[in-house]
Protein backbone atom coordinates (compact mmCIF):
# COMPACT_ATOMS: atom_id res chain seq x y z
CA UNK A 1 0.00 0.00 0.00
CA UNK A 2 2.66 2.47 1.02
CA UNK A 3 5.07 1.49 -1.74
CA UNK A 4 2.49 2.15 -4.45
CA UNK A 5 1.70 5.60 -3.07
CA UNK A 6 5.37 6.50 -2.80
CA UNK A 7 6.01 5.47 -6.40
CA UNK A 8 3.02 7.49 -7.62
CA UNK A 9 4.07 10.52 -5.58
CA UNK A 10 7.57 10.35 -7.04
CA UNK A 11 6.25 9.92 -10.58
CA UNK A 12 3.87 12.91 -10.48
CA UNK A 13 5.84 15.22 -8.18
CA UNK A 14 7.36 17.49 -10.84
CA UNK A 15 4.17 17.60 -12.89
CA UNK A 16 2.14 18.61 -9.84
CA UNK A 17 4.60 21.32 -8.85
CA UNK A 18 4.55 22.71 -12.38
CA UNK A 19 0.75 22.79 -12.49
CA UNK A 20 0.58 24.50 -9.10
CA UNK A 21 3.14 27.12 -10.14
CA UNK A 22 1.18 27.93 -13.29
CA UNK A 23 -2.09 28.14 -11.32
CA UNK A 24 -0.59 30.61 -8.86
CA UNK A 25 1.03 32.90 -11.44
CA UNK A 26 -1.14 36.05 -11.69
CA UNK A 27 0.64 37.23 -14.85
CA UNK A 28 -0.75 34.39 -16.97
CA UNK A 29 -4.19 34.58 -18.60
CA UNK A 30 -7.11 33.27 -16.57
CA UNK A 31 -8.16 30.60 -19.08
CA UNK A 32 -4.66 29.11 -19.11
CA UNK A 33 -4.59 29.01 -15.30
CA UNK A 34 -8.02 27.35 -15.29
CA UNK A 35 -6.80 24.73 -17.76
CA UNK A 36 -3.84 23.84 -15.53
CA UNK A 37 -6.06 23.83 -12.44
CA UNK A 38 -8.23 21.26 -14.21
CA UNK A 39 -5.15 19.18 -15.09
CA UNK A 40 -4.03 19.36 -11.47
CA UNK A 41 -7.39 18.03 -10.32
CA UNK A 42 -7.10 15.10 -12.75
CA UNK A 43 -3.85 13.81 -11.24
CA UNK A 44 -4.28 10.59 -9.23
CA UNK A 45 -5.19 11.18 -5.60
CA UNK A 46 -2.54 8.80 -4.34
CA UNK A 47 0.13 10.85 -6.09
CA UNK A 48 -0.20 13.55 -3.44
CA UNK A 49 2.64 13.84 -0.93
CA UNK A 50 0.17 14.49 1.88
CA UNK A 51 -1.31 11.01 1.51
CA UNK A 52 2.01 9.35 2.32
CA UNK A 53 2.33 7.79 5.74
CA UNK A 54 5.45 6.53 7.45
CA UNK A 55 5.10 2.77 7.82
CA UNK A 56 7.24 0.07 9.38
CA UNK A 57 9.21 -1.77 6.70
CA UNK A 58 8.81 -5.08 8.55
CA UNK A 59 5.19 -5.10 9.72
CA UNK A 60 3.49 -2.27 7.82
CA UNK A 61 2.38 -0.69 11.08
CA UNK A 62 1.59 3.01 10.65
CA UNK A 63 1.70 4.21 14.24
CA UNK A 64 4.74 4.76 16.44
CA UNK A 65 7.21 4.50 13.57
CA UNK A 66 10.72 5.88 14.06
CA UNK A 67 11.48 7.89 10.94
CA UNK A 68 15.23 7.38 11.18
CA UNK A 69 15.00 3.58 11.27
CA UNK A 70 11.69 3.20 9.35
CA UNK A 71 10.44 0.63 11.84
CA UNK A 72 7.83 0.56 14.56
CA UNK A 73 8.72 0.83 18.22
CA UNK A 74 7.82 -2.83 18.75
CA UNK A 75 10.15 -4.15 16.06
CA UNK A 76 12.81 -1.66 17.10
CA UNK A 77 12.72 -2.85 20.70
CA UNK A 78 12.80 -6.51 19.68
CA UNK A 79 15.80 -6.06 17.40
CA UNK A 80 17.60 -3.84 19.91
CA UNK A 81 17.17 -6.44 22.66
CA UNK A 82 18.57 -9.13 20.38
CA UNK A 83 21.53 -6.87 19.57
CA UNK A 84 20.82 -6.85 15.85
CA UNK A 85 20.83 -3.04 15.56
CA UNK A 86 24.28 -1.55 15.36
CA UNK A 87 24.91 1.49 17.52
CA UNK A 88 21.86 0.89 19.74
CA UNK A 89 22.14 -0.43 23.28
Amino acid sequence: RDRKRRLLAEKYELRGKLYKAVCRDPDLPLDMREKFRYKLSKLPRNSSMTRLRNRCIFTGRSRAVYKKFRMSRIVFRTLANKGELTGVK
